[in-house]
Formats: C-alpha cells, structure tokens, sequence
C-alpha cells in the first residue's frame, strides 16, 4: 500500500500546483479536466456497483478501494458502522486496562465517543487511546475528521483528542 499512498501524496502535490498556476484561464481548464476525470471515474465505479452488487463489501474492506469508494460517495458501509468496526478492534486493547470506548454518535465529520472503566477520567491512559483509537478509525473511516471524546481526565466535558498527550503505564 506504500505505493498507493506515495501517488496519493503526488497527486496532492500536482493538485496544488494547478491550483497556483498564475493563469486563471489555464487553472480552469486543468480543473475542468481534472473534475471531468473524476466524474467520469465515478460513473464507472458505480456502474461496477450496479453489475456486480454482490463485490461492494469486499470493495470497501480494501482500504485503497475503500478511499476510492469515499471520494465518489459510493461506499457500502455507513461512517458510523465502520467507526463502530475500529473500536471493536481496539476493545481488546482497551480491556487489558481495565477501560472501553462506546461511541456515542458520527455526525458531520465527528466521532463523538466516550471512555469508560478505568480509562475514563485517567491521566496515564490518554496519549496511547488516542494513537490506538484514531489511528483505528482514520484507517476505515478517513471520512471522519476529528475525534471527540468524553471521559477524559483533563475535564468531564466533551474535548478533542488531539490535545492528549500522557502515555499508558
């Protein structure tokens, strides 16, 4: 997957590049170009769907083809059953602590969630929920662009997990 992830890095860097080009004229000619290929591609992807239902659950396990799904509007699974998915996989994890996660809602790009056990309210378990929680739901739901948790110790209100920063003991 490194592969597919250095080109999508590329692309962003030439995306940035129409995007400064000094002639209006010639950016939106490249921007039509470009908008054109993604419709185009998208229409394709759909009617992939359309053939051959039966594939779009597996499509959407593969995380190259998941994003790609995404950027279309085509994926099979809802944001909040693929979060609800990440945490199931760090539950394991979460438990050997004494602590859980619930998610409590995904809504416009958040994923409010809250922490319970022994991870809620602790000031030693906040850095490693935070890497092993969004590092779980950004892998499947790279849709969702911030986290916000309840439960943790720096107040009994709903806070970003982008300002955590103490590790497990």
């Amino acid at each position: 997957m490194p592969l597919a992830t250095e080109r999508v890095a590329e692309l962003e860097a030439r995306l940035a590049q129409v995007e400064a080009l000094p002639d209006a004229g010639a950016r939106e000619v490249a921007v039509d170009a470009i908008q054109g290929l993604l419709d185009v591609y998208g229409a394709g992807l759909a009617r992939i769907l359309e053939l051959a239902p039966e594939l779009a659950p597996r499509l959407g396990e593969d995380e190259l083809v998941s994003h790609l799904l995404l950027l279309h509007g085509l994926h099979p699974v809802d944001a909040r059953t693929r979060v609800e998915g990440a945490l199931e996989s760090v539950r394991p994890y979460l438990a050997s602590h004494g602590g859980n996660v619930e998610l409590l809602s995904v809504a416009n790009g958040v994923a409010y969630l809250r922490l319970e056990g022994t991870c809620h309210g602790c000031p030693s378990s906040t850095a490693t929920l935070k890497h092993a929680i969004e590092q779980a739901i950004f892998k499947v739901a790279p849709d969702v662009e911030r986290i916000e948790a309840d439960g943790v110790a720096v107040g009994p209100h709903v806070i970003s997990i982008d300002s955590l920063v103490c590790p497990l003991p």
